[in-house]
């Protein structure tokens, strides 16, 4: 009966254009990757700044293995919190100082663990939680994990997110956020946020998977890019995006992190990552904060604005489609098309030129708002930025 059951969900995925494929990279991670035999373009990881393949983490991560081992051989708690662990959250800490006073930092193996923990840690029956509708789905379920009532409000409503600040009576209440939402790009309005934290004495809880090493001053993230200052600020980033290797950490007020420690189940119940990868992440931060990280943002800013202008004609030529490109200014660039074979017929038609962009649809997003998501990286060139404008005009035409 299960197998009877699996075959026919899957094939009403295969009949709504919603069933998912893994492709398999043969080459490193960078804009020009070998996939499945063939040599392909890529627009669609989240290296923004090309850090994936850098010369110099390759080297810490071989560096890290010789001087820590392979493996941490066990949880943080246990035997596996490396001097390389420590010296990473030391450093973690200090680059969320200038905006979490006293900060302290946490590391984790994956972003998705990080807001799991979060989430379910603070979130217990005295919280209540305040999610913004379009929240990344670690966001989604370490609230519906947690003990506490989850309130959702409609993406960006920050009218209607007051009104249910003003109605609860719970003595937490979390605000929970995407910096950058990472399907459409846009930025949360955290200043506004902040403010509302502030008045309804809340907890500002901030995903910056897609912010930080690309946002702020030398990278340091959003905090840093709207200059915000506040104890009342947990802030989550990943390791594993534009730093280029992997992991996630939280920073936040040291009684948070000490609780986090005490009863955050995904850190507690599971092995600590290969100090390797911290001592590498080390050398990252390095990268990202200096005069190369600045050179590539600058690059990966350069690209934005050429993907967009290069677009821009093209998309209101296809209005009549319904298509439309989403309205950012971060390297997550969306195009909207709506219908899920469409996109799908669309991302082939790119795929056929070499071009690789997924076609993104629900529940990754909500029902009738398929897209391309298109992603830029530093590392991409403006040959490269300019295939893709072209490829997607031919990718166009084939479909009408």
């Amino acid at each position: 009966m299960l197998i009877e059951h699996l075959n026919r969900r899957l094939r009403e995925h295969e009949a709504q254009a919603l069933r998912r494929h893994r492709r398999t990279a043969e080459s490193p991670c960078a804009p020009h990757q070998r996939v499945s035999g063939r040599e392909m373009l890529s627009f669609c990881s989240n290296d923004y700044l090309g850090l994936a393949n850098h010369p110099a983490l390759i080297e810490a991560l071989a560096e890290g293995a010789r001087r820590h081992g392979a493996g941490s051989g066990a949880s943080h708690l246990i035997s596996g919190h490396s001097c390389a662990h420590v010296l990473l959250e030391d450093a973690l800490a200090r680059w969320l100082s200038p905006c979490i006073p006293e900060a302290r930092a946490l590391t984790f193996c994956t972003g998705y663990m990080a807001n799991l923990a979060l989430l379910t840690a603070l979130g217990d029956a005295s919280a209540t939680i305040f999610a913004d509708k379009l929240n990344h789905a670690s966001l989604v379920d370490g609230a519906l994990l947690a003990k506490a009532p989850l309130q959702r409000y409609p993406h960006g409503r920050l009218d209607l997110l007051a009104n249910q600040l003003r109605l609860c009576s719970t003595p937490v209440k979390l605000i929970v956020t995407d910096a950058v939402f990472s399907m459409d790009g846009d930025l949360a309005d955290l200043p506004a946020l902040l403010t509302m934290a502030e008045a309804h004495d809340a907890w500002l809880v901030i995903d910056d998977a897609h912010g930080f090493g690309v946002l702020g001053r030398h990278g340091s993230g959003s905090l840093s890019h709207f200059g915000l200052r506040s104890e009342r600020l947990i802030y989550m980033g990943t390791l594993g995006k534009a730093a280029g290797l992997g992991g996630a950490f939280v920073a936040a007020h040291p009684i948070v992190i000490d609780w986090l420690v005490q009863s955050a189940r995904s850190y507690i119940y599971t092995t600590a990552a290969p100090p390797a990868i911290a001592h590498a992440v080390l050398a990252s931060l390095q990268l990202i904060a200096g005069d190369e990280g600045d050179a590539r943002r600058a690059r990966l800013a350069q690209s934005i604005g050429m993907l967009r202008d290069g677009l821009t004609t093209w998309v209101q030529e296809h209005r009549s489609l319904g298509w439309r490109l989403a309205d950012s200014a971060t390297a997550i660039q969306p195009l909207i098309v709506g219908d899920n074979a469409a996109a799908l017929a669309l991302a082939a038609g790119l795929d056929a030129q070499g071009l690789w962009v997924p076609a993104i649809r629900p529940p990754t997003v909500p029902a009738g708002t398929a897209r391309l998501r298109i992603t830029l990286s530093a590392a991409h060139t403006p040959q490269d930025v300019q295939t893709l404008v072209d490829g997607l005009a031919r990718a166009a035409r084939a479909l009408r």
